[in-house]
């Protein structure tokens, strides 16, 4: 699901809501996580899961087009873990379509 999908959802589930609105709404959403990431803060939705940052240390690295040696810096990277009921609904999902939808 892209963000103007998520956005055109919101609009019909919600009549009262502007499609306006509904994008406002997301977009506050989305630029809170991110700040709240960007700041170092955990995310932890209830049922659905967490967001997170994981740190990467520096280390060495090759470029695989001339094989020299590079270095790759440090970095923080955002990481999602699903939560149980999440889990338990995609799991159950999944079982009952068939392989390949």
């Amino acid at each position: 699901m892209t963000k103007s999908e998520l956005i055109d959802l919101l609009a019909s589930h919600y009549p009262q809501l502007v499609a306006r609105d509904a994008e406002m709404a997301v977009k506050t959403l989305l630029d809170s996580m991110g700040q709240c990431l960007m700041d170092g803060q955990r995310i932890e939705i209830r049922g659905f899961g967490s967001f997170g940052l994981n740190h990467r240390p520096a280390r060495q690295g090759r470029n695989p087009k001339t094989g020299e040696k590079v270095h790759v810096p440090e970095k923080f990277v955002p990481h999602f873990k699903p939560g149980k009921e999440l889990r338990d609904r995609v799991d159950l999902m999944a079982s009952t379509k068939p392989v390949g939808d």
